[in-house]
């Protein structure tokens, strides 16, 4: 098992606010998790994707009132969405009684439903986290080591657990297989869309084979015979289930033309590759999306240790001038990233041109190797795991 720093964080929360939502797509670590939590804290556990367990919480305040000393952890609590409205008379009813923490943790696969349902209903009395795939820094210190050939592990394979631990490669592709299929034939059409399978399956590939680039829904909407509007509608779907990430470039009134599409990216690298039967990392070197497929992990490795509050973008303009990351701390605190597969990384004109655009106050070059050393005066070549434990710092 490897550890997940997100554990203190979710103890932390529970310890100031009577509700924790923990959210991420399925099969991504949310119960184990869970069950870890539950062997420090006094708890019950109930899956409402279990017809037993949903028979308990009909009447959430008799439950709640046999176990009100326990934690009560619900798990794919999008299956009732409708309890948030009981649950905040009963949050309301314990703050008067003085209990004003660690009532409720509801585990989620759609950030979709619980941001609707429970941001009205529990607005100022719930905390949300999201979980990310295993990252860089917790597989390295599973591994003891932050090697290339670590970091080329969990790029192929992606951080969902039961991916990344697999014995062999072809149990792992086998395993992220599965879940794409379950997803598309099972998970999805319980949150209400009405999609056929196959349609939102090609969607999908067309995502990964296009990793990275700015979203041209018309040219997809072609291709899958729909509109560019339904085209939306799905990547609305795809991204409302943490499974993809839509990059917003970053469009400030710096008085020049902007790209303004967004940039999109199938979130888990393993995912991607699975959607275009990738098995090994020889295949991924060869492939067409492997810059895509790098950029794309490099930037979910980054955000999995950013804080919450942090939105990410792109900069680019029809002139040629772009990087890849835009992180922006505070007011005055801007990063430009530039990320390259290359051990031995350069970067372009339009790199320096657009930090001169948005007033960058750090500028780096995440590249495939492990040292940190200036490329320029002010501009840093720097390993993954040492950009993330400087992002970390800043949280």
């Amino acid at each position: 098992m490897i550890n997940r720093r997100i554990e203190e964080k979710i103890k932390s929360a529970l310890q100031r606010s009577p509700s924790v939502a923990l959210m991420g797509p399925r099969q991504i670590g949310k119960t184990t998790l869970a069950f870890s939590l539950a062997d420090t804290l006094p708890s019950v556990y109930l899956d409402l994707e279990d017809r037993l367990d949903l028979e308990k919480v009909r009447d959430i305040n008799l439950f709640h009132n046999e176990n009100r000393e326990k934690l009560i952890i619900l798990d794919e609590i999008q299956r009732l969405p409708e309890i948030f409205a009981f649950l905040r008379g009963i949050i309301d009813k314990e703050r008067r009684k003085g209990n004003k923490a660690g009532q409720f943790l509801f585990l989620g696969s759609a950030s979709m439903d619980l941001l609707q349902q429970s941001s009205e209903s529990l607005a100022g009395r719930i905390t949300y986290i999201e979980l990310y795939p295993i990252d860089l820094l917790e597989f390295a210190t599973a591994e003891k080591n932050v090697s290339q050939t670590t970091t080329n592990t969990l790029w192929l394979r992606g951080g969902f657990p039961e991916s990344l631990l697999a014995a062999t490669e072809r149990d792992s592709i086998d395993w992220r297989k599965d879940f794409i299929r379950t997803y598309l034939e099972r998970d999805i059409p319980q949150l209400g869309p009405k999609i056929p399978a196959e349609t939102l399956g090609r969607f999908w590939t067309m995502l990964a084979h296009n990793q990275g680039t700015p979203l041209n829904a018309a040219k997809i909407g072609k291709n899958l015979e729909v509109s560019g509007v339904t085209i939306s509608r799905y990547l609305d779907l795809m991204v409302d289930l943490l499974l993809v990430r839509r990059l917003k470039p970053w469009t400030r009134n710096i008085g020049k033309r902007l790209v303004r599409s967004p940039k999109v990216y199938v979130r888990d690298s393993g995912m991607t590759h699975a959607l275009l039967n990738i098995a090994t990392i020889n295949d991924l070197l060869g492939h067409p999306v492997v810059g895509g497929s790098w950029e794309g992990f490099v930037i979910e490795n980054i955000m999995s240790v950013a804080p919450s509050s942090l939105e990410p973008y792109y900069y680019r303009t029809p002139g040629g001038a772009e990087m890849d990351l835009v992180l922006e701390f505070g007011l005055h605190e801007k990063w430009a990233i530039e990320i390259k597969r290359s051990s031995a990384p350069s970067v372009s004109k339009g790199f320096y041109i657009a930090c001169e655009d948005v007033k960058a106050t750090r500028k780096y070059v995440v590249y495939a190797g492990q040292d940190t050393f200036s490329m320029t005066k002010d501009v840093k070549a720097i390993s993954l795991p040492a950009l993330m434990q400087e992002v970390a710092a800043q949280a």
